[in-house]
């Protein structure tokens, strides 16, 4: 490991705080992962668009003013994941192998799902909270006009598979900051 404080070469450095971003002064800084070996990684995000009867009936008979909002939205999802490192200072730029993101339309506004998966050195769970979330922002551009009051909320990693901490999937009785669920290294 270097006394360089502009080297952060080593992977296993990790600074006085315990985080592994931020270097030793405290700064923040992206972790070096060159030396993980490359595995297939895969994550799936979900969030929800609440909205109104209305537009959940608009939605079903594809009758919104600005057209179909569902397929722009799962659009709008496919491209943020491609482009998470230009909106996530610290994510890896990284190649994605897959990226589904589902809309399912339900009596209180839109479920949406993302799944994501690479071969790579670093997980793509945020490519996959990424896809949830501008999807879900463009489905609220979509529906505004009908119902300025839409909110997106629940946007979570609810799985992720691949790399040193193996298979993660959330507790269903757990939610939010308070969930601990439990990493399973043998699956």
């Amino acid at each position: 490991m270097s006394d360089d404080p502009g080297s952060d070469a080593d992977t296993a450095r990790v600074s006085p705080s315990g985080f592994s971003h931020l270097d030793s002064r405290g700064a923040a800084r992206m972790v070096d992962v060159s030396a993980k070996p490359v595995s297939v990684r895969t994550a799936r995000a979900t969030g929800l668009v609440r909205t109104t009867p209305e537009v959940v009936a608009r939605l079903r008979d594809q009758s919104l003013p600005k057209g179909d909002a569902l397929a722009v939205a799962r659009i709008a999802g496919i491209q943020a994941a491609k482009r998470t490192p230009e909106l996530i200072p610290l994510a890896h730029p990284i190649a994605l192998h897959a990226t589904e993101v589902e809309l399912d339309v339900g009596d209180d506004g839109v479920r949406i799902a993302a799944r994501i998966t690479t071969a790579d050195r670093t997980g793509v769970e945020m490519e996959a909270l990424t896809a949830v979330a501008v999807a879900g922002l463009a489905l609220m551009d979509m529906i505004k006009g009908l119902d300025p009051a839409a909110v997106l909320t629940d946007v979570r990693v609810e799985e992720k598979s691949g790399g040193r901490s193996g298979h993660w999937v959330r507790s269903s009785d757990r939610v939010g900051a308070a969930d601990q669920a439990e990493t399973a290294e043998t699956r």
